[in-house]
């Protein structure tokens, strides 16, 4: 039997609290030779990014903390840059962005999403026919733009089913570039004077591409980028809507100069993170009638609400547009995001 007697408390061993006797540091490296980058591609935590011409994999450094990465977003890389197989680098910095395309689930979601960083432009791929274009689409994507600081391009696609007047007529007075292209008739791409117009607007600049599944965006890009392989799907007879055939948004270089973000067909295109304010000065032509016509603080709602727009809309293009944007204020405020 032990004889407990003999012991005292200075003969226990007491476990530490912790393990290690070193604190650990609040100190992060400051990483000035990470080499830049530009984030080409995003799947479930891994990013693709374009450092030097080489192809890395990296993953999200914990200094980042919850800072969210998309596509163009600018970034610093250290570790293997080589772009070598079954290697991974870290991305410990993301520079500030220049322009934030973003968007909600719809007008009443408040978490709003990034979806490409620091582009210059945005192309509204819109179809003529099979399906039919959607204004309202059209003019949400505007908005979009105009908050994001970015420049809008309506690209009108299948121009061989439908013609593009009307939209021509509601949109080219704002300012809106408009070409129209079919890559699918007689001849190819190289042989529609719209694609070899819409490869002009695009050389050097990068340009996000969005639009409905089914208006031969993918076949846009194919055509764009001829080793990107999108898949393209087609236009159900029943609803009028295509299938989501591009599940994930991917940047790709341009033959000529330029880059093409090209993103999953959208069902919805909310406008939450908008202040309503900059609905109408979207449209410079609304704006500068908004500016001289209505009285301080008016939400243009209505002539009943004291708008004094409706005076001003004295055509059927102004009318339309005037309608428009109340339908915008309109699905806005109800959470419609269509």
């Amino acid at each position: 039997m032990t004889d407990w007697s003999r012991y005292d408390e200075s003969d226990a061993r007491v476990r530490p609290t912790r393990r290690g006797s070193r604190p650990r540091s609040k100190t992060r490296p400051a990483h000035d030779d990470a080499a830049a980058g530009v984030v080409t591609a995003v799947d479930r935590g891994r990013y693709t990014v374009e450092v030097d011409g080489a192809v890395v994999m990296a993953v999200k450094a914990r200094e980042l903390g919850r800072r969210g990465l998309v596509i163009g977003d600018e970034v610093g890389v250290v570790g293997d840059v080589t772009g070598t197989p079954d290697t991974l680098a870290r991305i410990v910095r993301r520079d500030e962005r220049r322009t934030s395309l973003r968007r909600t689930a719809d007008d009443t979601d408040i978490a709003e999403r990034v979806i490409v960083a620091n582009a210059d432009q945005l192309a509204i791929v819109t179809a003529l026919a099979d399906p039919e274009p959607n204004a309202r689409m059209i003019d949400r994507c505007l908005v979009a733009a105009f908050d994001a600081r970015m420049s809008a391009l309506l690209v009108l696609t299948k121009a061989d089913l439908a013609s593009a007047d009307s939209l021509r007529g509601a949109y080219e007075p704002l300012g809106v570039r408009v070409i129209e292209t079919s890559v699918r008739r007689e001849g190819g791409p190289e042989a529609d004077p719209g694609y070899l117009l819409l490869r002009d607007e695009l050389r050097d600049l990068t340009t996000v591409m969005v639009g409905y599944s089914g208006v031969g965006k993918s076949t846009l890009v194919n055509a764009l980028v001829p080793d990107a392989g999108r898949a393209v799907g087609v236009v159900n007879d029943v609803t009028g809507r295509g299938r989501h055939t591009s599940s994930s948004a991917i940047r790709y270089a341009l033959p000529g100069g330029g880059w093409i973000v090209d993103t999953p067909g959208v069902r919805s295109f909310g406008l939450a993170h908008v202040d309503p304010a900059h609905f109408v000065l979207a449209f410079p032509d609304v704006g500068a009638a908004a500016d001289e016509l209505c009285p301080r603080g008016c939400l243009h709602e209505s002539a009943e609400a004291g708008c004094e727009l409706d005076a001003w809309a004295d055509s059927e293009d102004r009318r339309t547009r005037l309608d428009s944007i109340r339908r915008l204020l309109a699905s806005r405020a109800s959470g419609d995001s269509w």
